[in-house]
């Protein structure tokens, strides 16, 4: 018998789900988890709605909800479909649990007190008639690099570059089309290139074995000559609080929900461990 984690993508929380996502992700991992379920394995099948960042925000505005209330609707749907489509969740739970949040954060303190995080100060993108702060996926311009005119704040999906959304050419909100002002601010950033040689090392290995595509192989190394620090907190009032001094004060300031939502089939696990004790 073997150990099967069947590690589900969550779905965002923003909206209720749609045809594509029962195609993309509820049947075929139910499937899976059957089958191994049937092959005598010992599967923990777990997943939840991601319900942290700034798209829950816009769309709580727009619904004249608070982003919990938005959060609390969206996920109540989401579960009845699931149910009712009959998948076989061990544990369906959610990213705004006090578990999640725990286990975020002794992750993100891990991390940190490994040396893997660095403070830098940087630009941040704040809405001129909101004051609200802009995330880099919602600004595009014209990329610096080729000159494509649908850039976005973090990357060029034309060439492939990494970009800061200060970088853009004629930025604009892509809300509502204004041009956003820049403000210098302070964020913590995942040392990525301190971690490039073992990714490189752990590359040679996979490659070594001949399972991987040689495409994905170089596709990965290619990254990996370029890699910069990437910033792993924001500048929103709706996400997990910064779990140090000078930092957990500051309603404003929260963990980036990219760094969160990924960590949810640790703390889905852990969840479902405590809950049969």
């Amino acid at each position: 018998m073997t150990h099967v984690l069947s590690a589900v993508a969550w779905p965002y929380a923003n909206g209720p789900r749609h045809i594509g996502h029962v195609a993309g992700f509820g049947v075929p991992s139910d499937v899976f988890s059957r089958y191994q379920r049937m092959a005598g394995n010992d599967v923990l099948m777990v997943s939840g709605s991601d319900e942290h960042g700034t798209p829950i925000l816009i769309a709580a505005d727009e619904a004249g909800m608070t982003p919990q209330e938005l959060a609390d609707k969206n996920h109540r749907l989401i579960v009845e479909d699931l149910v009712g489509l009959g998948v076989s969740y061990d544990l369906y739970t959610r990213t705004t649990t006090r578990n999640h949040h725990a286990v975020v954060q002794e992750l993100f303190l891990g991390v940190y007190e490994n040396g893997y995080l660095v403070e830098q100060t940087t630009y941040g993108a704040i809405s001129p008639s909101t004051g609200r702060t802009l995330p880099d996926r919602y600004i595009e311009g014209t990329c610096p690099i080729c000159g494509y005119d649908g850039a976005r704040g973090d990357q060029c999906d034309n060439c492939g570059n990494q970009l800061d959304p200060q970088d853009l050419k004629n930025p604009r909100s892509k809300i509502n089309g204004e041009t956003p002002e820049f403000v210098e601010t302070q964020h913590f950033f995942l040392d990525l290139p301190a971690l490039a040689e073992a990714l490189t090392a752990w590359l040679d290995e996979r490659e070594a074995t001949g399972l991987w595509r040689p495409n994905v192989i170089r596709f990965s190394k290619n990254i990996l000559e370029e890699i910069r620090p990437r910033s792993i907190t924001r500048d929103i009032d709706w996400g997990i609080t910064i779990p140090l001094d000078g930092w957990r004060e500051n309603p404003t300031k929260k963990l980036y929900v990219w760094f969160d939502a990924v960590v949810g089939y640790l703390s889905a696990s852990v969840e479902w461990a405590r809950r049969l004790g």
